[in-house]
């Protein structure tokens, strides 16, 4: 056949993929109301930022020091405080999870402190180790109420002021609000459910209600079909990205400092192996219950536990870790946190472009390998 023959073919399956998808309510859904609900959950349900976390105060010591400690913890956004002169008083709360920790302020607070020679006193923080990661904050929060406390005792001479003065400074996420990285790693999650789990259950579908076969029995070629089957979902997933990181900067407020047009070319090496991955899945399953199911455990599980979106990959088993390499979204979810937070880093960005492809060709051509023109 001439190559007018082949771009017209193609062209009327894309036409065809077209009003399926505007036909199916099901596309719509995971194209674009999905999306919508996992940004808004992200933004709004989903935080690793805790505040008002319930802690317990044993206040032995009734001084006036003692009296702007406690201040620094009541005033504080992280901490609702309750309070209490002995510890056993704490220990059923602490029990029932109904306070994560409690500070103990010693009856010889203030005799510690007030010495000549030391600056400092003890101050006892219990946390709940049964979820370590609040266990962490509120060992971290209490240890910055004192040092704020400290600072304040110093500038009004009530207390020697430290040899060494501290002045963190953030890069890239300024607020260390969750919600900046968070956000941008969701689009690889959002990328995923559309480029491979979309595809993977429309052409399953096909199979099952046997239009595949109509297409296999016309001139038409098994790469024409995986062109036209990939074209239309491409542009899909492209106008959900672009919806997506509009609400995102316009509405929710997440800083995007690269380049718009270096995003869409990182979305594109991504959804050349995210629906390379679909069309593989949909071939070998033939299914819609199985292609879901095969895309879930292939696709959108990794993607979530394994891409470095929540997780540090540098904390796994190096085991886990090399693992991480075959996944695309690991790849993808650390470009896209570059480009809002950091910007056009081309070093990391052309790193991580290759995989993404090599992945991609990988699974193109396993699905022409595996895609034959016979109905069996």
């Amino acid at each position: 056949m001439d190559k007018s023959g082949r771009v017209r073919r193609v062209k009327a399956l894309m036409v065809k993929e077209f009003y399926q998808i505007v036909r199916d309510p099901s596309s719509i859904l995971i194209s674009i109301f999905l999306p919508l609900l996992l940004i808004f959950l992200y933004a709004y349900g989903v935080s690793l930022d805790l505040d008002h976390l319930q802690i317990g105060m044993v206040v032995e010591d009734t001084s006036a020091d003692v009296d702007s400690l406690v201040q620094s913890f009541t005033n504080s956004p992280y901490f609702d405080v309750k309070f209490a002169h002995h510890q056993n008083a704490f220990i059923e709360d602490i029990t029932s999870g109904r306070l994560r920790g409690f500070v103990v302020i010693p009856s010889y607070f203030t005799a510690f402190y007030k010495r000549p020679e030391a600056n400092s006193a003890p101050l006892q923080v219990i946390a709940d180790g049964s979820e370590p990661n609040t266990a962490n904050f509120v060992q971290n929060y209490a240890v910055g109420a004192w040092q704020i406390w400290k600072t304040q005792q110093a500038l009004r001479g009530q207390a020697p002021p430290n040899l060494v003065n501290v002045q963190p400074r953030f890069w890239f996420n300024e607020e260390l609000e969750s919600r900046n990285f968070l956000i941008p790693g969701s689009l690889g999650i959002i990328m995923t459910l559309i480029g491979t789990l979309l595809t993977a259950l429309v052409v399953a579908r096909e199979w099952e209600r046997g239009t595949m076969e109509a297409l296999m029995s016309t001139p038409i070629s098994i790469l024409e079909i995986l062109i036209g089957k990939l074209i239309p979902y491409f542009f899909l997933a492209m106008f959900s990205l672009t919806i997506c990181v509009f609400i995102s900067v316009a509405f929710l407020g997440v800083p995007f400092r690269g380049s718009y047009l270096l995003l869409g070319v990182v979305a594109s090496f991504f959804l050349f192996s995210a629906l390379g991955v679909g069309l593989f899945i949909s071939t070998v399953s033939k299914n819609q219950f199985v292609a879901s199911q095969a895309a879930i455990v292939a696709s959108f599980l990794p993607a979530f536990i394994l891409s470095g979106f929540i997780f540090e990959i540098s904390s796994m088993p190096l085991v886990i870790q090399w693992i991480t390499l075959f996944i695309p979204a690991r790849y993808f979810v650390s470009c896209v946190q570059t480009l809002f937070l950091a910007g056009n880093v081309w070093p990391l960005i052309l790193y991580n472009l290759v995989p993404m492809f090599l992945v991609g060709l990988l699974f193109f051509g396993l699905t022409l390998f595996r895609s034959v023109k016979r109905l069996d």
